[in-house]
């Protein structure tokens, strides 16, 4: 169970979100729709007045409910800690933490600790390769070939094919040999090159486009031509050209295992023994431009609506960010983004963390979780079960759903 978990990939999948699935760097798990968005087709339009309306209240007794659900979920999925935001204009703001942060001190969980985002990572990496199609510095439908060499079938994998998750390219992180370096070593640095290694020795899955698999692999590419196009590193560019403009202050892309304090310490069973191990210090270079990244609840508070409204793009671009295609069963995927019945965003998971950050444009409403554990609950992801229950209570016409991620290495 814990390879199959650590090779899915994230809806950081979703994970496709999560990395570890994510493996997930944020690995990521696929987020679920009760009604498939069609292919190519935009997200929904900002919200009406019906629309927030419809949305309640966050009184007193709303925000009894939201704790009940959220103690329920801790209870039956053993989530050690978990912080809670949601808002929307006018309805006022629900702001929570539960549990620990630190099993071993007991210390508890506040609302402004730093933790380990996993998939969410790559919304911040996609974000910067759009803002290089903005600039005309790249194109959508280049071929990856074009700026990395020795990319099975890089001819023809466009950049837009990368960030869909279309490009048939085997997911490096369901690959046996990497599971087994990464968890006999847990702090070992990996290099993009490395990683890559461990994909482009399998075959290629489908030619591309014919099919969604989310896929770490493309974030690591994805990465790669940021750095060669702008002629900085990553970490360089998503600091100063995304974190910076999105008004971000806790966020930052590790170049190492540092970890700023406060932080919550997070619990894994993705280890060599299998065992329940505290992966706060592992080094989280294995998901680099897919899962890497760290930072805050107030921050993705901010993030949840600059990355779904387009704020640090044009128009044009973040329309095309916004055309999905069929992902998993009812889920639409973008440009590293996720269509779950309406609610935009991503989640991450990688070990030891999960997080979930979307936006529901009809409302205007966001929300933000984020767990220090991502131990799955009788197949269900944390993340899941908290956006699930959350939403049940205020959309509950548009619930948020993420099902298990089929497995795409061995088993």
């Amino acid at each position: 169970m814990r390879q199959t978990r650590l090779r899915r990939a994230a809806v950081g999948a979703a994970a496709a979100g999560l990395l570890m699935v994510p493996v997930g760097a944020g690995v990521g798990y696929a987020l679920d729709a009760p009604t498939p968005p069609a292919a190519s087709s935009p997200a929904p339009a900002q919200s009406s007045s019906a629309a927030s309306d419809a949305f309640p209240q966050l009184t007193p007794a709303v925000a009894r409910q939201l704790d009940e659900a959220v103690r329920k979920v801790m209870a039956e999925a053993k989530v050690p800690g978990v912080q809670v935001a949601l808002s929307a204009p006018g309805k006022g703001e629900y702001v929570r933490a539960f549990g620990v942060a630190d099993k071993a001190t007991g210390q508890p969980m506040t609302d402004d600790l730093y933790m380990r985002i996993g998939s969410e990572t790559k919304t911040f990496t996609v974000t910067a390769v759009l803002e290089l199609v903005d600039d005309g510095k790249v194109g959508l439908d280049d071929p990856i070939g074009k700026y990395v060499s020795g990319v099975p079938n890089g001819d023809k994998i466009t950049l837009r094919e990368l960030a869909g998750m279309r490009s048939g390219l085997f997911n490096y992180s369901a690959d046996e040999d990497f599971f087994k370096a990464l968890t006999s070593d847990p702090e070992r640095e990996f290099t993009p090159k490395e990683l890559l290694a461990y994909s482009f020795k399998h075959p290629v899955l489908f030619a591309p486009n014919a099919e969604f698999n989310y896929c770490n692999t493309n974030l690591i590419l994805l990465g790669l031509v940021v750095e060669k196009v702008s002629g900085r590193t990553l970490a360089d560019f998503i600091a100063k050209d995304v974190v910076g403009p999105a008004g971000l202050e806790h966020t930052l892309f590790p170049v190492g295992a540092e970890f700023p304090k406060p932080h919550a310490q997070g619990y894994t069973n993705q280890t060599a023994s299998g065992k329940t191990e505290d992966a706060a210090d592992w080094n989280p270079s294995w998901g680099w431009a897919a899962g890497a990244m760290i930072s805050d609840l107030a921050d993705l508070r901010k993030w949840a609506k600059v990355l779904a409204t387009g704020e640090l793009l044009t128009p044009a671009t973040q329309a095309e960010r916004l055309k999905v295609s069929p992902a998993l069963p009812g889920t639409g995927y973008g440009l590293g983004i996720f269509n779950v019945s309406g609610w935009i965003g991503h989640n991450g998971s990688l070990p030891g963390y999960q997080s979930l950050t979307v936006y529901d444009p009809r409302s205007q409403a966001t929300l933000v979780v984020l767990i220090n554990t991502d131990i799955a609950a009788e197949g269900e992801e944390p993340s899941t079960l908290f956006g699930e229950a959350i939403t049940k209570i205020v959309t509950p016409e548009h619930v948020f759903t993420l099902p298990a991620q089929p497995v795409t290495g061995k088993s």
